[in-house]
C-alpha cells in the first residue's frame, strides 16, 4: 500500500516537472528563432551595422540583441589579434630572410582581417606571447649596430673566457689560424695590406669572421697607411674620428692602378706631287700616370693602346723607352681642391765609352739636365672617388751644367691635355713584396 503510494507521488511530480518544462523550451526555441531572423538580415546585402543601430527596435528584443552582440564583438577581437600575430610573425620571417614562411603568414593574416597592415602599431608589442618583438625598434639594437667593432669585441668578450677571434667550422686535426698568437696575425694582416697599400684587400679580408673584422680594424695599420700617404702632415685626427676614416675619406691618388688619358686629333698632311689633294691624319696617343705609396711616379705618352702598356707599368723597374720617372707630392689648398705635383726626368741610361774616335778632336756639345714639372688637379667623378686628375700646369726646365743657369718652357694647358682617369689594374695587388 505505501508502495503504490510512493508511485503515485513520483508520477505526479514527473507531470509537474514536463509541465514547468514545456514554457522554458518553447521561450528557448522562439529566442534562437529571433536570433536567426536578425542575423540573416545583417547578412543581406544593402544592411549595414549602422542601419541597425538606428532602427527602432521591439520591447522584447534588447536583451536578446545585446546578448548576440557581446559574443560576435568578443570573437571580432579575437580575430584581430590572431590576424595581428599573423601579420607580425611575417614580418619576422621576412627579416630573417625566410620569404616562403613570410608569405603564409601574411596570407593568412590578411585573410583573417584583409586591412590588418594598417591596424597595427608598432611602437608597442602586441599582447600575447610577444610574437614579432623583434620587428618592433630596440635602441639597444640600434646601438649595437651602429659600431660593429665593439659589438663584435663583446661578443667574443662573452662567448668564452679565453678569447679568440676566430673559429673552426669543422673539426680538423690540422692547426687552425686561431691558435696563432694576435701579434702573428696582425703580422700576416700586414702583409696583405702590403707595401703597396692594398687596403681593398684588407676590406674582403674582414668579411670573413668577426674575428677577423677586428683585426682589419686595427688602428695601427691604418695609421701607418695614412703616414705613408701623406707623412708628417696626418700627424693629427683632427677633423676626423679614426685613421681608417683619414685614409677613406682624405684626397688622395690610388695606387691599385693607373691613370690614363686618350688625345686624339686631325692633322694637315702635305700636298700631293700634282696638287690634286691634300692628306689628312688622325693623330691618337695616350698618356699614363702610375703613382706609388713611397712618393715615386711614372709618366709615358706613347701611341700604343692600354692592353699593351699597362702590364709594364706595375714596377719602376721597366725597360720601356721614353718612359719619365719621378717624384710627387700631393698638396692641398684653402679651398679644400687637392693637387698633385710631380717633377718627372727621363730615364737614364749607360751609355758605353766610345774608344774608336778617341784622337780626333771632337766638338764638345754643352751637356743639360731637362726635367718636366707636372700639376694636377685631383677630383672625383661619377660613384669612384678620387678617379680624375685634370691638368694645371706643364713646364720643361732645362738646365745646362757648365753655367748651371736654367731655362723653363711653360706650356700652354688646351684641349691637347685632356683629363686623365682611373683604371683599376688587379695584377698591381696580386702579390705582396714587403709587408706595411
Amino acid at each position: 500500500m505505501a508502495e503504490a503510494e510512493e508511485d503515485c507521488h513520483s508520477a505526479a511530480v514527473r507531470v509537474g516537472a514536463d509541465e514547468s518544462e514545456r514554457p522554458a523550451e518553447a521561450d528557448l526555441q522562439t529566442q534562437l528563432q529571433m536570433f536567426r531572423a536578425q542575423w540573416m538580415f545583417e547578412l543581406a546585402p544593402g544592411v549595414g551595422s549602422s542601419n541597425l543601430e538606428t532602427r527602432p527596435s521591439r520591447a522584447g528584443r534588447g536583451p536578446i540583441q545585446k546578448a548576440a552582440a557581446d559574443p560576435r564583438g568578443r570573437q571580432e577581437q579575437a580575430k584581430e589579434e590572431k590576424a595581428r600575430e599573423l601579420f607580425l610573425k611575417a614580418v619576422e620571417e621576412e627579416q630573417n630572410g625566410a620569404l616562403y614562411e613570410a608569405i603564409k603568414f601574411y596570407r593568412r593574416a590578411m585573410q583573417l582581417v584583409p586591412d590588418i597592415e594598417f591596424k597595427i602599431t608598432y611602437t608597442r608589442s602586441p599582447d600575447g606571447d610577444g610574437v614579432g618583438n623583434s620587428y618592433i625598434e630596440d635602441n639597444d639594437d640600434d646601438s649595437k649596430m651602429a659600431d660593429l667593432l665593439s659589438y663584435f669585441q663583446q661578443q667574443l668578450t662573452f662567448q668564452e673566457s679565453v678569447r679568440k677571434l676566430c673559429q673552426p667550422e669543422l673539426e680538423t686535426s690540422q692547426t687552425h689560424i686561431s691558435v696563432l698568437p694576435m701579434e702573428v696575425l696582425m703580422y700576416i694582416f700586414r702583409w696583405v695590406v702590403s707595401s703597396d697599400l692594398d687596403l681593398r684587400s684588407l676590406e674582403q679580408l674582414s668579411l670573413v669572421c668577426r674575428g677577423f673584422y677586428i683585426c682589419a680594424r686595427d688602428p695601427e695599420i691604418w695609421r701607418l697607411a695614412c703616414l705613408k700617404v701623406w707623412g708628417r702632415s696626418c700627424m693629427k685626427l683632427v677633423p676626423y674620428s679614426s685613421w681608417r676614416e683619414m685614409f677613406l675619406e682624405r684626397p688622395r691618388v690610388r695606387f691599385d692602378g693607373v691613370y690614363i688619358s686618350k688625345t686624339t686629333y686631325i692633322r694637315q698632311g702635305e700636298q700631293s706631287l700634282d696638287g690634286f689633294y691634300r692628306a689628312w691624319h688622325q693623330v691618337e696617343y695616350y698618356r699614363y700616370i702610375r703613382f706609388f705609396p713611397d712618393g715615386h711616379v711614372m709618366m709615358l705618352t706613347t701611341p700604343e693602346e692600354p692592353q699593351s702598356i699597362v702590364p709594364r707599368l706595375r714596377t719602376r723597374n721597366t725597360r720601356t723607352d721614353a718612359i719619365l720617372l719621378g717624384h710627387y707630392r700631393l698638396s692641398q689648398d684653402a679651398d679644400n681642391q687637392t693637387k698633385v705635383f710631380a717633377v718627372i726626368t727621363k730615364k737614364k741610361e749607360d751609355k758605353p765609352l766610345d774608344y774608336k774616335y778617341r784622337y780626333f778632336r771632337r766638338v764638345p756639345v754643352q751637356e743639360a739636365d731637362h726635367s718636366f714639372h707636372v700639376g694636377l688637379q685631383l677630383c672625383s667623378s661619377g660613384h669612384q672617388r678620387f678617379n680624375k686628375l685634370i691638368w694645371i700646369h706643364h713646364s720643361c726646365h732645362i738646365t745646362y751644367k757648365s753655367s748651371g743657369e736654367t731655362a723653363v718652357s711653360a706650356f700652354e694647358i688646351d684641349k691637347m691635355y685632356t683629363p686623365l682617369f682611373f683604371a683599376r689594374v688587379r695584377s698591381y695587388t696580386a702579390f705582396s713584396e714587403r709587408p706595411l
